[in-house]
C-alpha cells in the first residue's frame, strides 16, 4: 500500500455525503484500493464515504488511470477520480460533484461559475451559484436517468419492490406507497441489501423514497435513505436522489419536474426534465490537513 505521508488533504461534504480530497493534477499519485480504504476508515485514517482525487483528465489517460477520455471530457477538464471508500472505482457521485467543484472554485482552479466537471460516467457541466472558503451552492448537470424495470431487494426481513434506473451507474430507486416518514427512519439497514445478481451482476444503490406529497409550501416533497455499494449506508447520494426522483415520477406517470428531498444529511431540489436531470443542494469543505509519517501503521494500522 502506497502511505502518502506528507500528502496534503481537505475534508468535504455534499448533504453529510462526506470526501477525503486529494489535489494531484498531474495524476503523479499511485491511489490503489488498500490507501483509499485506510483513508477513508473512520477509526484508522480520515474518515469518508469515499474519495475524490482532483486531477487533469489528460494526465490521468497518460498515468493509465483512465483508458480514454470519456464522453463529454477534454483532455485539460478537471476530473473527478471517484473512489468508494473500500477502494472501488465508482463511475459517478453527483454529491461528490458539488464538493469537487467547489474545491475548483475556492482553490482558484478555475475562475468561472459554469464549467465541466470529468467522471467516468461522462462531462458533467455544473453551475456554481455561490462559494466561499466555507460553503457552496451548486447545480450539476447529471445527465440522463435511464429508467428500466422492476426488481426486488431484501433488507432485514423485508422484501421492497423499486425501479431499476442508470444514471451513470446502477440503482434500485424504491418508492414505497405507503411508507411514512417514521417508518423510513425505523429500517434497519445494518444487515446489508440483498439484490438478485441476476438484475444488478455488479451491484447497486438502494433507495428507499416515501411518496412525494406537496408540502405546506407549496413545493413537492419526499424522504429518502440510500444504501450505497462499497460503502453502507450514507447520509446522501448524489446519484441515488435523481434515480429516485425519476422513479417516482415514472411511478405517478409524470414526464418529470421538480421533487425537493429530505435526506439525513441535508436537503437538496432534483430536477427530471427530458433534457436531462438536475441535482442542486450544498457543499462544505470543513477542514484540511497532512497526513503524517506512519499513518496507516503501528496497533491496526496493517
Amino acid at each position: 500500500m502506497t502511505t502518502s505521508t506528507g500528502l496534503r488533504f481537505v475534508k468535504g461534504h455534499g448533504t453529510q455525503n462526506d470526501f477525503v480530497i486529494l489535489a494531484d493534477p498531474a495524476a503523479d499519485l499511485d491511489i490503489d484500493a488498500s490507501l483509499v480504504a485506510a483513508l477513508c476508515d473512520r477509526p484508522r485514517g480520515i474518515g469518508a464515504d469515499g474519495l475524490l482525487r482532483v486531477a487533469r483528465a489528460g494526465a490521468l489517460v497518460a498515468a493509465g488511470v483512465l483508458e480514454t477520455l470519456p464522453d463529454g471530457v477534454a483532455p485539460d477538464d478537471w476530473f473527478m477520480d471517484y473512489r468508494n471508500a473500500d477502494g472501488s472505482i465508482a463511475e459517478m457521485c453527483g454529491n461528490g460533484v458539488r464538493v469537487f467543484a467547489h474545491f475548483l472554485r475556492a482553490r482558484g482552479l478555475v475562475d468561472v461559475d459554469e464549467f465541466t466537471v470529468g467522471s467516468r460516467a461522462g462531462g458533467r457541466p455544473v453551475t456554481v451559484h455561490s462559494h466561499d472558503a466555507l460553503s457552496a451552492d451548486v447545480t450539476v448537470e447529471m445527465g440522463q436517468a435511464t429508467v428500466d424495470s422492476d426488481a426486488t431487494v431484501r433488507i432485514g426481513d423485508d422484501l421492497y419492490v423499486g425501479t431499476k434506473v442508470d444514471v451513470g451507474n446502477p440503482h434500485l430507486a424504491c418508492v414505497v406507497g405507503d411508507l411514512d416518514v417514521d417508518e423510513l427512519a425505523a429500517v434497519d439497514f445494518t444487515t446489508g441489501v440483498h439484490l438478485e445478481a441476476a438484475d444488478f451482476p455488479h451491484g447497486a444503490n438502494v433507495e428507499l423514497l416515501t411518496p412525494p406529497a406537496v408540502a405546506d409550501d407549496g413545493v413537492l416533497t419526499a424522504h429518502m435513505r440510500v444504501f450505497e455499494r462499497g460503502v453502507g449506508e450514507t447520509r446522501s447520494c448524489g446519484t441515488g436522489l435523481v434515480a429516485a426522483a425519476a422513479a417516482a415520477f415514472a411511478g405517478r406517470g409524470e414526464p418529470g419536474g421538480d421533487l425537493r428531498i429530505h435526506v439525513p444529511g441535508g436537503t437538496v431540489l432534483v430536477t427530471i426534465a427530458a433534457t436531462g436531470t438536475r441535482l442542486r443542494g450544498p457543499s462544505m469543505l470543513v477542514a484540511e490537513g497532512e497526513l503524517r509519517d506512519g499513518w496507516c501503521g503501528g496497533p491496526g494500522g496493517k
